[in-house]
């Protein structure tokens, strides 16, 4: 069975998403860049993986989630847990997105909440993201 295997990432809308990843650097110590930060941690599955937490601020007015805030899981196999989830009648929200950092898809809880869904390309995301972790 496909899986989640840990959050990827936390992301939430705000008036200032600058101001935010400043007030966290300066008040709370995250090393924060435009992106926001990532926290590293290693995969229970496969501990010599390293393992991100993406924290992102995101304009109030974005269109890229609806609602305040949505949670990024990373997943073992994207392309079996979404024939499993349609197999149990959860439909797709949008397209799947290819990255060179991984592939996404969306689907909604049973409250409408969005859920984003990604199999990360460790190797790429590793490059993207070094030097700016937690």
């Amino acid at each position: 069975m496909a899986r989640v295997v840990g959050v990827g990432g936390v992301f939430f809308k705000c008036d200032d998403p600058q101001k935010q990843r400043h007030w966290y650097r300066e008040h709370l110590g995250l090393n924060t860049d435009d992106y926001g930060t990532n926290f590293i941690s290693r995969l229970e599955s496969n501990p010599e993986v390293r393992s991100y937490l993406q924290w992102s601020p995101f304009q109030r007015d974005s269109t890229y989630f609806p609602g305040q805030m949505m949670v990024n899981y990373r997943v073992d196999n994207l392309e079996a847990l979404l024939a499993e989830l349609a197999s149990s009648g959860i439909t797709l929200v949008g397209e799947v997105q290819k990255e060179v950092y991984g592939i996404f898809a969306h689907v909604s809880d049973p409250e409408g909440n969005l859920i984003e869904l990604w199999q990360p390309n460790e190797a790429e995301y590793d490059k993207i993201v070094e030097g700016r972790t937690f």
